[in-house]
């Protein structure tokens, strides 16, 4: 499964708990954050959404590659 745009960022934190340093290193929080979408917090803190996810997706499937 691919990380997605549509999900919470609370969601991509409890399925994949690797992804915690990539979110905390952009200072998206879990507690207020955490119930948007991750395209959502990404605009709200100018982020290229397509690097966000890959940086995500890299810490989330590291251990499978």
């Amino acid at each position: 499964m691919k990380i997605d745009p549509t999900m919470t960022v609370a969601e991509i934190a409890k399925r994949w708990p690797e992804t915690g340093r990539v979110l905390a290193r952009h200072r998206i929080d879990l507690c207020c954050g955490g119930k948007y979408a991750l395209a959502f917090v990404a605009e709200k803190h100018h982020l290229d959404l397509a690097r966000l996810i890959t940086e995500l997706e890299a810490a989330a499937f590291a251990k499978s590659a």
